[in-house]
């Protein structure tokens, strides 16, 4: 017999009070030190913006004038600010300060385990779920997919079989791979930000491609994600393609820098694993928007990279300044270095700009006048009660 999957939603900015019968909040998608991140959203969040849009693409045509070749962002990449330890802890704070409930996380890094593997030695997290956001090239494009709470024994053989598969896609494989997973009762798939096109081929061909994904391979999906950095109306969609696949929606803030996850799920479960059941087997999820997830989305991109440029003197040797963090693949031999290796001086103009631009942002009268500016929120929430 079927289940018909149910969701609930919460506004904690206008209903913050939980509801009884919830014994824990869950934290789902949240990076760490260990996810790469590229460096060419630096030109496509700041091009239209006053001022920092000019000077980037100044100095983009200095660099070229005096190298004789453009400056490429691909080259470079960044990596969040926090360890695993620190993002567990944002991620449990805002749970048990909003919520006063007990804190399930799971921090899933791009194609990489060693957050929760790490974490996992020590006795305080001990019960924590391995965990990562696996990259899977498909047709034109790519998707990600939530693989949470994986066996400990079997995870690092898992990352390995899909690091194998990203490099070298093999759609034969595919299948195969998603069936092992979805046999394993304990693990959650939650295919992230499914509408999102990511790698910019066009909204209605990146929808078709996944409408391919989903006819393939949609019965090993378990929910999609509502996610924290994506705005309500592509939300909305999302939640209108989990009811026609009959899966719930769980909530994914994919937390980059020092915002704890805008989105975030109530849950009756004590345990992850517990929590899984609840959505695989039950299919009921009560996602909670946080009051961050109303602020302008474009303010709080900016703020994820003012967090990146920010110096963290807490930190361990080697994670304190931004150069320490950003690091540089040279395209020809694919050796990696941090920037902080490469430029005693903090680096090329075009760098020094956009990290000056950033922490600008610190400026108390410069937020408030951007926040206005910035404020796409417009009337996304009058049709909430139709939408959700």
């Amino acid at each position: 017999m079927t289940v018909t999957s149910k969701n609930s939603f919460q506004l904690f900015w206008q209903t913050p009070t939980i509801p009884t019968g919830f014994r824990s909040g869950v934290s789902l998608h949240s990076h760490t030190m260990y996810s790469e991140e590229s460096l060419d959203m630096v030109p496509r969040y700041t091009s239209k913006l006053p001022y920092l849009g000019n000077a980037i693409r100044k100095q983009e045509d200095e660099y070229h004038r005096i190298n004789k070749k453009r400056f490429s962002f691909e080259d470079a990449f960044w990596t969040p600010p926090l360890a695993p330890r620190q993002a567990y802890r944002l991620e449990e704070k805002q749970i048990r300060r909003k919520f006063k409930l007990q804190a399930l996380i799971s921090l899933t890094d791009h194609d990489d385990i060693r957050a929760g593997t790490q974490l996992h030695v020590l006795d305080r997290f001990k019960n924590i779920p391995i965990s990562t956001e696996w990259t899977i090239p498909f047709g034109e494009t790519f998707f990600h997919l939530g693989v949470h709470n994986m066996p400990v024994a079997e995870s690092r053989e898992l990352m390995e079989r899909f690091e194998t598969f990203t490099a070298k896609p093999e759609v034969s494989e595919l299948g195969g791979l998603l069936a092992m997973l979805h046999a394993m009762p304990e693990v959650l798939l939650v295919l992230n930000h499914p509408l999102w096109d990511e790698k910019g081929i066009g909204e209605e061909r990146h929808e078709a491609v996944l409408q391919l994904l989903l006819a393939d391979y949609g019965r090993y999906f378990h929910a999609l994600e509502l996610n924290g950095l994506r705005c309500w109306k592509e939300n909305k969609r999302v939640v209108a393609l989990a009811r026609e696949l009959n899966v719930p929606v769980v909530a994914g803030g994919d937390r980059h820098g020092r915002e704890p996850n805008a989105i975030l799920n109530l849950s009756r479960a004590v345990t992850f694993a517990e929590f899984v059941q609840e959505i695989r087997q039950e299919r009921v999820s009560h996602v909670v928007f946080m009051p961050q997830y109303h602020e302008p989305l474009k303010m709080r991109v900016l703020q994820t990279m003012v967090d990146v440029v920010r110096e963290y003197p807490e930190n361990f040797a080697g994670r304190r300044t931004w150069a320490d963090r950003v690091y540089y693949r040279d395209p020809e031999t694919k050796v990696t270095v941090p920037l902080a290796t490469l430029w005693a001086d903090g680096g090329p103009a075009i760098v020094k700009q956009f990290v000056g631009a950033m922490r600008l942002l610190e400026w108390r009268p410069l937020r408030s006048a951007l926040r206005m500016a910035l404020n796409d929120r417009s009337a996304v929430w009058e049709d909430q009660e139709a939408a959700i």
